[in-house]
């Protein structure tokens, strides 16, 4: 059985004890990941059961393929980076967690940037091609 605080990582790091404190907090990892997966594939085969958590509009139901797939197929590593989030707390390491916390809002801003951009990129080439097409006549040649 054991002892109360054999299984805190501030504890065991105060006492050098590396390899625990590793096991410890990966072994959390590990099964917070197979926990959230799990969610995710249940997610992913019952889809409208999983909506029908959040709410009853059949539009709703219906609905929220796109982003949610994506957030699914995820959602393993949002619970091991949550796990090692408390435990690098816990253990009174907080660099490690600033620095995933940065570059998740960093990409999380500059992929919204990005897909602005290239949405607008789209939509200026969508719309000079057909600009273009129509223009130029094509709509009176045989071969469209």
């Amino acid at each position: 059985m054991p002892r109360a605080g054999q299984w805190s990582n501030g504890t065991n790091i105060g006492a050098g004890q590396r390899a625990r404190v590793l096991r410890i907090a990966l072994t959390g990892g590990a099964l917070a990941f197979l926990l959230n997966r799990a969610v995710g594939v249940a997610a992913a085969i019952w889809p409208a059961a999983w909506r029908g958590l959040f709410g009853h509009d059949l539009r709703m139901l219906r609905g929220g393929h796109g982003a949610s797939a994506h957030g699914r197929s995820c959602l393993g590593f949002f619970g091991l980076g949550l796990s090692l989030y408390f435990a690098s707390q816990g253990a009174g390491r907080p660099f490690c967690l600033l620095l995933a916390g940065i570059l998740r809002m960093l990409i999380a801003v500059g992929g919204g940037w990005l897909a602005l951009r290239a949405t607008g990129a789209a939509l200026v080439i969508c719309g000079g091609t057909l600009s273009t097409a129509v223009a130029s006549g094509a709509w009176f040649r045989r071969w469209l």
